[in-house]
Protein backbone atom coordinates (compact mmCIF):
# COMPACT_ATOMS: atom_id res chain seq x y z
CA UNK A 1 0.00 0.00 0.00
CA UNK A 2 1.16 3.49 -0.69
CA UNK A 3 2.98 5.15 2.11
CA UNK A 4 0.81 8.25 1.79
CA UNK A 5 -2.46 6.32 1.84
CA UNK A 6 -4.66 5.06 4.63
CA UNK A 7 -3.21 1.59 4.20
CA UNK A 8 0.08 2.75 5.72
CA UNK A 9 -1.38 2.24 9.21
CA UNK A 10 -1.63 -1.51 8.60
CA UNK A 11 2.15 -1.66 8.48
CA UNK A 12 2.10 -1.11 12.24
CA UNK A 13 1.60 -4.56 13.82
CA UNK A 14 -0.11 -3.30 16.98
CA UNK A 15 -2.58 -1.26 14.98
CA UNK A 16 -3.52 -4.36 13.00
CA UNK A 17 -4.21 -6.17 16.27
CA UNK A 18 -6.28 -3.33 17.75
CA UNK A 19 -8.20 -2.97 14.49
CA UNK A 20 -9.01 -6.67 14.28
CA UNK A 21 -10.12 -6.75 17.93
CA UNK A 22 -12.35 -3.74 17.35
CA UNK A 23 -13.76 -5.32 14.18
CA UNK A 24 -14.74 -8.42 16.17
CA UNK A 25 -16.57 -6.28 18.71
CA UNK A 26 -18.33 -4.13 16.11
CA UNK A 27 -19.57 -7.16 14.19
CA UNK A 28 -20.80 -8.82 17.36
CA UNK A 29 -22.49 -5.67 18.65
CA UNK A 30 -24.39 -5.09 15.42
CA UNK A 31 -25.61 -8.68 15.49
CA UNK A 32 -26.55 -8.39 19.18
CA UNK A 33 -28.60 -5.23 18.63
CA UNK A 34 -30.72 -6.94 16.03
CA UNK A 35 -30.94 -10.10 18.15
CA UNK A 36 -32.07 -8.15 21.22
CA UNK A 37 -34.74 -6.30 19.28
CA UNK A 38 -36.09 -9.58 17.90
CA UNK A 39 -35.80 -11.40 21.24
CA UNK A 40 -37.50 -8.73 23.34
CA UNK A 41 -40.26 -8.07 20.81
CA UNK A 42 -40.85 -11.80 20.37
CA UNK A 43 -41.28 -12.29 24.12
CA UNK A 44 -43.30 -9.16 24.90
CA UNK A 45 -45.03 -8.21 21.65
CA UNK A 46 -44.29 -4.63 22.71
CA UNK A 47 -42.64 -2.13 20.38
CA UNK A 48 -41.90 0.03 23.41
CA UNK A 49 -39.90 -2.71 25.16
CA UNK A 50 -38.08 -3.43 21.93
CA UNK A 51 -37.13 0.25 21.68
CA UNK A 52 -36.05 0.31 25.35
CA UNK A 53 -33.76 -2.68 24.78
CA UNK A 54 -32.23 -0.97 21.74
CA UNK A 55 -31.75 2.29 23.63
CA UNK A 56 -29.99 0.42 26.44
CA UNK A 57 -27.26 -0.56 23.98
CA UNK A 58 -26.30 3.15 23.85
CA UNK A 59 -27.52 5.24 26.78
CA UNK A 60 -25.51 3.72 29.70
CA UNK A 61 -22.35 4.68 27.82
CA UNK A 62 -23.09 8.29 28.84
CA UNK A 63 -22.77 7.43 32.53
CA UNK A 64 -19.95 4.98 31.99
CA UNK A 65 -17.91 7.49 30.02
CA UNK A 66 -17.89 9.89 32.97
CA UNK A 67 -17.60 7.44 35.85
CA UNK A 68 -15.45 4.59 34.51
CA UNK A 69 -13.18 6.00 31.79
CA UNK A 70 -10.68 7.12 34.43
CA UNK A 71 -9.74 3.47 34.92
CA UNK A 72 -7.75 3.81 31.70
CA UNK A 73 -5.50 6.33 33.47
CA UNK A 74 -5.03 4.28 36.65
CA UNK A 75 -4.24 0.83 35.30
CA UNK A 76 -2.37 -0.72 32.39
CA UNK A 77 -4.47 0.01 29.37
CA UNK A 78 -4.08 -3.37 27.72
CA UNK A 79 -5.32 -5.05 30.90
CA UNK A 80 -8.29 -2.67 31.16
CA UNK A 81 -9.34 -3.65 27.63
CA UNK A 82 -8.85 -7.38 28.22
CA UNK A 83 -10.74 -7.44 31.54
CA UNK A 84 -13.62 -5.46 30.00
CA UNK A 85 -13.79 -7.87 27.06
CA UNK A 86 -13.73 -10.99 29.28
CA UNK A 87 -16.45 -9.64 31.58
CA UNK A 88 -18.61 -8.66 28.63
CA UNK A 89 -18.17 -12.10 27.06
CA UNK A 90 -19.44 -13.75 30.25
CA UNK A 91 -22.35 -11.35 30.71
CA UNK A 92 -23.53 -11.55 27.11
CA UNK A 93 -23.44 -15.34 27.39
CA UNK A 94 -25.72 -14.99 30.44
CA UNK A 95 -28.10 -12.89 28.34
CA UNK A 96 -28.41 -15.81 25.93
CA UNK A 97 -29.97 -18.04 28.62
CA UNK A 98 -33.49 -19.01 27.44
CA UNK A 99 -36.41 -17.48 29.37
CA UNK A 100 -34.17 -15.12 31.34
CA UNK A 101 -36.49 -12.61 33.08
CA UNK A 102 -36.76 -9.42 31.07
CA UNK A 103 -35.66 -7.20 33.94
CA UNK A 104 -32.54 -9.33 34.42
CA UNK A 105 -31.81 -9.17 30.70
CA UNK A 106 -32.02 -5.37 30.75
CA UNK A 107 -29.93 -5.08 33.93
CA UNK A 108 -27.17 -7.27 32.49
CA UNK A 109 -27.29 -5.28 29.26
CA UNK A 110 -26.72 -2.04 31.18
CA UNK A 111 -23.61 -3.51 32.83
CA UNK A 112 -22.32 -4.74 29.46
CA UNK A 113 -22.65 -1.28 27.96
CA UNK A 114 -21.07 0.36 31.03
CA UNK A 115 -18.04 -1.92 30.66
CA UNK A 116 -17.58 -0.64 27.13
CA UNK A 117 -16.64 2.82 28.44
CA UNK A 118 -13.30 1.97 30.11
CA UNK A 119 -12.48 -0.27 27.14
CA UNK A 120 -13.11 2.58 24.69
CA UNK A 121 -11.17 5.06 26.82
CA UNK A 122 -8.19 2.71 27.15
CA UNK A 123 -8.22 1.95 23.44
CA UNK A 124 -8.46 5.63 22.48
CA UNK A 125 -5.65 6.57 24.88
CA UNK A 126 -3.46 3.75 23.59
CA UNK A 127 -3.68 4.65 19.91
CA UNK A 128 -1.31 7.65 20.19
CA UNK A 129 1.35 5.28 21.50
CA UNK A 130 0.81 2.95 18.56
CA UNK A 131 0.41 5.44 15.70
CA UNK A 132 2.81 8.37 15.68
CA UNK A 133 2.67 11.60 13.71
CA UNK A 134 0.25 11.78 10.80
CA UNK A 135 -0.45 8.06 11.05
CA UNK A 136 -2.83 8.85 13.90
CA UNK A 137 -5.29 10.73 11.67
CA UNK A 138 -5.11 7.90 9.15
CA UNK A 139 -5.86 5.43 11.90
CA UNK A 140 -8.89 7.45 12.96
CA UNK A 141 -10.10 7.51 9.37
CA UNK A 142 -9.67 3.75 8.99
CA UNK A 143 -11.62 3.13 12.20
CA UNK A 144 -14.39 5.48 11.06
CA UNK A 145 -14.63 3.73 7.71
CA UNK A 146 -14.71 0.35 9.46
CA UNK A 147 -17.46 1.29 11.91
CA UNK A 148 -19.67 3.00 9.33
CA UNK A 149 -19.23 0.13 6.88
CA UNK A 150 -20.18 -2.27 9.65
CA UNK A 151 -23.38 -0.31 10.18
CA UNK A 152 -24.21 -0.48 6.50
CA UNK A 153 -23.54 -4.22 6.31
CA UNK A 154 -24.61 -5.16 9.84
CA UNK A 155 -28.13 -3.84 9.72
CA UNK A 156 -28.61 -5.21 6.22
CA UNK A 157 -27.54 -8.77 7.12
CA UNK A 158 -28.24 -8.91 10.86
CA UNK A 159 -31.89 -9.74 10.45
CA UNK A 160 -31.12 -12.61 8.08
CA UNK A 161 -28.50 -14.04 10.43
CA UNK A 162 -30.75 -13.80 13.49
CA UNK A 163 -33.58 -15.45 11.58
CA UNK A 164 -31.25 -18.27 10.57
CA UNK A 165 -29.69 -18.93 13.98
CA UNK A 166 -32.16 -17.63 16.63
CA UNK A 167 -31.54 -14.61 18.92
CA UNK A 168 -29.97 -16.68 21.71
CA UNK A 169 -27.38 -18.19 19.38
CA UNK A 170 -26.68 -14.73 17.96
CA UNK A 171 -25.99 -13.44 21.49
CA UNK A 172 -23.61 -16.33 22.08
CA UNK A 173 -21.89 -15.27 18.87
CA UNK A 174 -21.50 -11.77 20.30
CA UNK A 175 -20.02 -13.26 23.50
CA UNK A 176 -17.53 -15.16 21.35
CA UNK A 177 -16.43 -11.95 19.60
CA UNK A 178 -15.60 -10.36 22.96
CA UNK A 179 -13.61 -13.44 23.94
CA UNK A 180 -11.74 -13.38 20.62
CA UNK A 181 -11.00 -9.69 21.10
CA UNK A 182 -9.49 -10.39 24.53
CA UNK A 183 -7.29 -13.17 23.15
CA UNK A 184 -6.08 -11.05 20.23
CA UNK A 185 -5.25 -8.13 22.54
CA UNK A 186 -3.40 -10.39 24.97
CA UNK A 187 -1.25 -11.86 22.21
CA UNK A 188 -0.63 -8.86 19.97
CA UNK A 189 -0.53 -5.69 22.11
CA UNK A 190 2.51 -4.68 24.15
CA UNK A 191 1.98 -4.69 27.90
CA UNK A 192 2.81 -1.07 28.71
CA UNK A 193 2.94 0.21 32.30
CA UNK A 194 0.11 2.29 33.70
CA UNK A 195 0.39 5.92 32.57
CA UNK A 196 2.29 8.21 34.87
CA UNK A 197 0.14 10.73 36.69
CA UNK A 198 0.71 14.33 35.68
CA UNK A 199 -0.10 15.41 39.21
CA UNK A 200 -3.69 16.41 38.48
CA UNK A 201 -6.52 15.35 40.77
CA UNK A 202 -8.31 13.66 37.89
CA UNK A 203 -5.78 10.85 38.07
CA UNK A 204 -7.04 9.90 41.53
CA UNK A 205 -10.44 8.79 40.28
CA UNK A 206 -13.75 9.19 42.07
CA UNK A 207 -16.04 12.21 41.98
CA UNK A 208 -13.14 14.55 42.68
CA UNK A 209 -11.30 13.18 39.66
CA UNK A 210 -14.38 13.50 37.44
CA UNK A 211 -14.93 17.13 38.40
CA UNK A 212 -11.23 17.93 38.05
CA UNK A 213 -11.12 16.35 34.59
CA UNK A 214 -14.11 18.36 33.41
CA UNK A 215 -12.73 21.59 34.89
CA UNK A 216 -9.36 20.93 33.24
CA UNK A 217 -11.00 20.75 29.82
CA UNK A 218 -13.30 23.72 30.47
CA UNK A 219 -10.40 25.98 31.48
CA UNK A 220 -8.23 25.05 28.50
CA UNK A 221 -9.33 27.37 25.68
CA UNK A 222 -8.11 25.10 22.91
CA UNK A 223 -9.59 21.87 24.19
CA UNK A 224 -12.80 23.62 25.22
CA UNK A 225 -13.36 24.91 21.69
CA UNK A 226 -12.58 21.51 20.17
CA UNK A 227 -14.85 19.52 22.47
CA UNK A 228 -17.73 21.97 21.93
CA UNK A 229 -17.35 21.61 18.17
CA UNK A 230 -17.34 17.83 18.56
CA UNK A 231 -20.51 17.91 20.65
CA UNK A 232 -22.31 19.92 17.96
CA UNK A 233 -22.18 16.81 15.76
CA UNK A 234 -25.49 15.96 17.43
CA UNK A 235 -27.36 18.31 15.10
CA UNK A 236 -26.08 16.42 12.10
CA UNK A 237 -27.48 13.04 13.19
CA UNK A 238 -31.05 14.37 13.40
CA UNK A 239 -31.85 13.39 9.77
CA UNK A 240 -31.02 9.74 10.41
CA UNK A 241 -33.42 9.67 13.36
CA UNK A 242 -36.19 11.26 11.26
CA UNK A 243 -35.66 9.12 8.16
CA UNK A 244 -38.99 7.26 8.46
CA UNK A 245 -41.28 10.30 8.89
CA UNK A 246 -39.20 12.26 6.36
CA UNK A 247 -39.73 9.55 3.75
CA UNK A 248 -43.45 9.45 4.53
CA UNK A 249 -43.62 13.23 4.15
CA UNK A 250 -42.13 12.84 0.67
CA UNK A 251 -44.67 10.15 -0.13
CA UNK A 252 -41.97 7.48 -0.38
CA UNK A 253 -42.12 3.89 0.83
CA UNK A 254 -40.17 1.84 3.40
CA UNK A 255 -37.34 1.14 0.94
CA UNK A 256 -36.55 4.85 0.90
CA UNK A 257 -36.19 4.86 4.69
CA UNK A 258 -33.29 2.43 4.43
CA UNK A 259 -31.67 4.50 1.71
CA UNK A 260 -31.99 7.69 3.76
CA UNK A 261 -30.53 6.02 6.85
CA UNK A 262 -27.62 4.74 4.77
CA UNK A 263 -26.82 8.16 3.28
CA UNK A 264 -25.00 9.50 6.34
CA UNK A 265 -22.86 6.37 6.97
CA UNK A 266 -21.95 6.29 3.29
CA UNK A 267 -20.99 9.95 3.39
CA UNK A 268 -18.97 9.29 6.54
CA UNK A 269 -16.95 6.60 4.83
CA UNK A 270 -16.21 8.86 1.88
CA UNK A 271 -15.49 11.86 4.09
CA UNK A 272 -12.99 10.03 6.25
CA UNK A 273 -11.12 8.72 3.24
CA UNK A 274 -11.12 11.94 1.20
CA UNK A 275 -10.14 14.18 4.12
CA UNK A 276 -7.13 12.19 5.29
CA UNK A 277 -6.05 11.07 1.84
CA UNK A 278 -6.15 14.40 0.00
CA UNK A 279 -6.13 17.27 2.53
CA UNK A 280 -2.55 18.17 3.59
CA UNK A 281 -1.83 17.56 7.27
CA UNK A 282 -0.80 21.20 7.77
CA UNK A 283 -4.20 22.40 6.52
CA UNK A 284 -6.60 20.11 8.39
CA UNK A 285 -6.72 21.92 11.74
CA UNK A 286 -7.49 25.22 10.01
CA UNK A 287 -10.49 23.67 8.26
CA UNK A 288 -12.20 22.34 11.38
CA UNK A 289 -14.51 25.32 11.92
CA UNK A 290 -15.22 25.82 8.22
CA UNK A 291 -16.27 22.20 7.74
CA UNK A 292 -18.34 22.18 10.92
CA UNK A 293 -20.36 25.13 9.59
CA UNK A 294 -20.54 23.74 6.06
CA UNK A 295 -21.95 20.41 7.30
CA UNK A 296 -25.18 22.17 8.22
CA UNK A 297 -25.74 23.82 4.83
CA UNK A 298 -26.91 20.70 2.92
CA UNK A 299 -29.42 19.94 5.67
CA UNK A 300 -30.69 23.53 5.64
CA UNK A 301 -31.33 23.16 1.88
CA UNK A 302 -33.86 20.43 2.67
CA UNK A 303 -36.32 23.24 3.39
CA UNK A 304 -36.70 23.45 -0.40
CA UNK A 305 -38.26 19.95 -0.25
CA UNK A 306 -36.14 18.30 -2.93
CA UNK A 307 -36.94 14.82 -4.16
CA UNK A 308 -35.51 11.63 -2.74
CA UNK A 309 -32.46 11.55 -5.01
CA UNK A 310 -31.35 15.10 -4.15
CA UNK A 311 -32.07 14.51 -0.46
CA UNK A 312 -29.81 11.47 -0.49
CA UNK A 313 -27.00 13.55 -1.96
CA UNK A 314 -27.52 16.37 0.54
CA UNK A 315 -27.49 14.01 3.53
CA UNK A 316 -24.41 12.20 2.21
CA UNK A 317 -22.53 15.49 1.72
CA UNK A 318 -23.43 16.55 5.26
CA UNK A 319 -22.12 13.19 6.51
CA UNK A 320 -18.87 13.68 4.61
CA UNK A 321 -18.24 17.14 6.07
CA UNK A 322 -19.32 16.33 9.61
CA UNK A 323 -17.15 13.21 9.75
CA UNK A 324 -14.12 15.05 8.40
CA UNK A 325 -14.31 17.83 10.97
CA UNK A 326 -15.03 15.39 13.81
CA UNK A 327 -11.94 13.33 12.94
CA UNK A 328 -9.73 16.40 13.18
CA UNK A 329 -11.29 17.67 16.41
CA UNK A 330 -10.63 14.26 17.96
CA UNK A 331 -7.01 14.23 16.83
CA UNK A 332 -6.31 17.80 17.96
CA UNK A 333 -8.09 17.28 21.28
CA UNK A 334 -6.10 14.20 22.21
CA UNK A 335 -2.82 15.77 21.11
CA UNK A 336 -3.49 18.58 23.58
CA UNK A 337 -4.16 16.16 26.47
CA UNK A 338 -1.34 14.81 28.69
CA UNK A 339 -1.03 11.03 28.68
CA UNK A 340 -1.77 10.73 32.41
CA UNK A 341 -5.29 12.13 31.98
CA UNK A 342 -6.02 11.04 28.44
CA UNK A 343 -8.46 8.24 29.28
CA UNK A 344 -10.62 10.48 31.47
CA UNK A 345 -10.60 13.26 28.87
CA UNK A 346 -11.65 10.88 26.10
CA UNK A 347 -14.45 9.55 28.31
CA UNK A 348 -15.78 13.02 29.10
CA UNK A 349 -15.66 14.09 25.44
CA UNK A 350 -17.31 10.88 24.22
CA UNK A 351 -20.04 11.13 26.85
CA UNK A 352 -20.76 14.68 25.74
CA UNK A 353 -21.12 13.52 22.15
CA UNK A 354 -23.62 10.85 23.18
CA UNK A 355 -25.59 13.32 25.30
CA UNK A 356 -25.56 15.93 22.53
CA UNK A 357 -26.82 13.43 19.99
CA UNK A 358 -29.62 12.34 22.29
CA UNK A 359 -30.66 15.93 23.05
CA UNK A 360 -30.54 17.01 19.40
CA UNK A 361 -32.55 13.99 18.26
CA UNK A 362 -35.14 14.66 20.97
CA UNK A 363 -35.46 18.30 19.93
CA UNK A 364 -35.65 17.28 16.28
CA UNK A 365 -38.43 14.83 17.04
CA UNK A 366 -40.40 17.43 19.00
CA UNK A 367 -40.01 19.94 16.18
CA UNK A 368 -41.05 17.36 13.59
CA UNK A 369 -44.23 16.69 15.57
CA UNK A 370 -44.91 20.41 15.93
CA UNK A 371 -44.28 21.18 12.24
CA UNK A 372 -43.03 18.49 9.86
CA UNK A 373 -39.91 16.33 9.41
CA UNK A 374 -38.52 18.34 6.50
CA UNK A 375 -38.61 21.55 8.52
CA UNK A 376 -37.05 19.79 11.51
CA UNK A 377 -34.11 18.57 9.41
CA UNK A 378 -33.60 22.03 7.93
CA UNK A 379 -33.72 23.68 11.36
CA UNK A 380 -31.19 21.15 12.67
CA UNK A 381 -28.87 22.10 9.83
CA UNK A 382 -29.23 25.82 10.53
CA UNK A 383 -28.76 25.34 14.28
CA UNK A 384 -25.66 23.24 13.71
CA UNK A 385 -24.15 25.76 11.29
CA UNK A 386 -24.85 28.79 13.50
CA UNK A 387 -23.53 27.18 16.68
CA UNK A 388 -20.53 25.79 14.85
CA UNK A 389 -19.70 29.30 13.65
CA UNK A 390 -19.37 30.33 17.29
CA UNK A 391 -17.21 27.29 17.98
CA UNK A 392 -15.07 28.07 14.94
CA UNK A 393 -14.42 31.59 16.21
CA UNK A 394 -13.49 30.24 19.65
CA UNK A 395 -11.12 27.69 18.07
CA UNK A 396 -9.43 30.35 15.93
CA UNK A 397 -8.97 32.69 18.88
CA UNK A 398 -7.56 29.93 21.06
CA UNK A 399 -5.29 28.64 18.34
CA UNK A 400 -4.73 31.24 15.60
CA UNK A 401 -1.93 29.18 14.03
CA UNK A 402 -3.69 25.84 13.99
CA UNK A 403 -1.57 24.55 11.15
CA UNK A 404 1.60 25.21 13.10
CA UNK A 405 0.67 23.28 16.22
CA UNK A 406 3.58 21.08 17.17
CA UNK A 407 3.14 17.92 19.15
CA UNK A 408 5.37 18.00 22.21
CA UNK A 409 7.07 14.75 23.10
CA UNK A 410 5.03 14.56 26.31
CA UNK A 411 1.74 14.79 24.40
CA UNK A 412 2.18 11.95 21.95
CA UNK A 413 -1.13 11.82 20.11
CA UNK A 414 0.44 10.44 16.97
Amino acid sequence: MAGSGLGAVFRVPEFRVLWVAELFSIAGDQLARVALAVLVYGRTGSAMWSAVAYALTFLPALLGGVLLSGLADRYRRREVMIVADVLRAVLVAVMAIPDLPLWVLCAVLVVVVLLGSPHTAAQGALFPEVLRGELYERGLAVRQITSQSAQLVGFATGGLLVAAMSPSVALLGNAATFALSAVVLRIGVTDRPAPASDGGDHATGGLRGIVAGIVEIATDRRRRALVLLAWLIGWYVVPEALAAPYAADLGAGPATVGLLMAADPLGSVLGAWLFVRFVPAATRARLVGVMAVAAGVPLALCILRPGVAVTLVLWAVSGMLSTAYLLQTQASFVRATPDGGRGRAIGVAASGIIAAQGAAVLLGGLLADASDPVTAVAVAGVAGAVMSAGGAVAWHRANPHADAVAEPAALRRG
